[in-house]
């Protein structure tokens, strides 16, 4: 009983000094554990009396409950106390405004293609796309410019050792388009493409183009006109006029460029229009006989019209820029403007 006396007067001794978690862990192991204090205390009730035994054994287990209870207080005052040294130390004043995090903007020309979409979609087109990498049969072939035809050098590309190549337009869409679907149609394909030719302010080796497509029995270039005239006067939020001039591409007959009245002059004459008031924006023309025949219609009952505008330019042109490298700067400093 002496002994037993003593060893609890050493055990509060032991957790009065105690001021960490694991120095309880320590006194833990040290009086309640499988080799502590209490268990050795324990094992040595064999050499006593029965009555002996019973009264150590209650004794044993009075300290051994009494034990575990001051280590559970003490654990969490000391607990208690470390949130309260980490709540000083790391007090924060939620009322202070927080740091805005950086938001980035869309592109310009993502702007510009959304807005192309927007303006087509509610007129009734589809909008598809296809593959940046394309064969030679849909990117030439199928659009009327065989491996011979000297229209081959207006879209000089990059070839890859495969066979196949960065598309020069986006009017490789129609063709697949047309052969998964039957007329009636009208869509608009947008989309990056490629030529091999020198950078300055107006031209880049990729660029991203908008190619138009529709179909139908009795579509013919007034159709176009109005819908052209429409889009644009859309697109730049004012009336805006345009006049067909005769041109060539092999993919249409008749062909024609579109010039657009200038926007910036009103048709006067400034520095964008080159003194003439209008501005050079597009190729059109009604659909080519053996280019319905590719995309599996019969040219004898449908007829259409096609066109094709770089997305580049409508920025360049609503956003007044004059440097089409600007795009793919990367300079924030020029995109944050959008």
């Amino acid at each position: 009983m002496n002994e037993l006396d003593t060893l609890i007067e050493k055990f509060k001794k032991d957790i009065d000094g105690s001021d960490t978690l694991d120095f309880l862990k320590e006194l833990q192991k040290k009086y309640l554990g499988k080799d502590g204090e209490l268990s050795r205390s324990l094992s040595s009730l064999k050499d006593f009396s029965a009555d002996q035994k019973v009264k150590l054994g209650k004794k044993i287990n009075d300290l051994k409950k009494e034990i575990s209870e001051e280590l559970e207080i003490k654990e969490a005052q000391i607990k208690n106390k470390v949130r309260e040294v980490k709540e000083k130390n790391e007090w924060l004043d939620i009322s202070i405004p927080g740091n805005k995090p950086k938001v980035g903007n869309l592109h310009p020309i993502t702007i510009t293609k959304r807005k192309i979409e927007e303006i087509f979609t509610g007129m009734g087109f589809s909008v598809v796309e296809g593959p940046l990498v394309e064969t030679e049969y849909y990117n030439f072939d199928a659009l009327n410019i065989p491996k011979d035809h000297p229209a081959r050098d207006m879209w000089d590309t990059f070839w890859l050792k495969n066979g196949m190549l960065l598309r020069t337009h986006t009017s490789p869409v129609q063709i697949r388009y047309m052969k998964e679907n039957k007329a009636p149609l009208r869509i608009i394909a947008p989309g990056k493409v490629f030529r091999h030719e020198a950078t300055d302010a107006c031209h880049e080796f990729d660029f991203n183009q908008v190619e138009g497509l529709m179909i139908g029995k009795d579509i013919s270039v007034a159709n176009f006109k109005g819908i052209i005239e429409e889009f644009l006067s859309k697109f730049f939020g004012k009336d805006v006029k345009v006049r067909l001039r005769p041109s060539f591409f092999p993919f249409t007959e008749p062909s024609f460029e579109i010039d657009m009245f200038c926007i910036n002059c009103g048709g006067k004459g400034c520095s964008t229009c080159q003194k003439t008031g209008w501005i050079e924006l597009m190729g059109a023309g009604m659909v080519h006989p053996k280019v319905l025949k590719e995309g599996g219609i019969d040219p004898k009952i449908y007829q259409g019209f096609a066109f094709g505008v770089g997305i580049d330019r409508l920025a360049l042109m609503r956003y007044k820029i004059n440097d089409i490298r600007y795009f793919n700067s990367g300079d924030l400093k020029f995109l944050k403007q959008f």
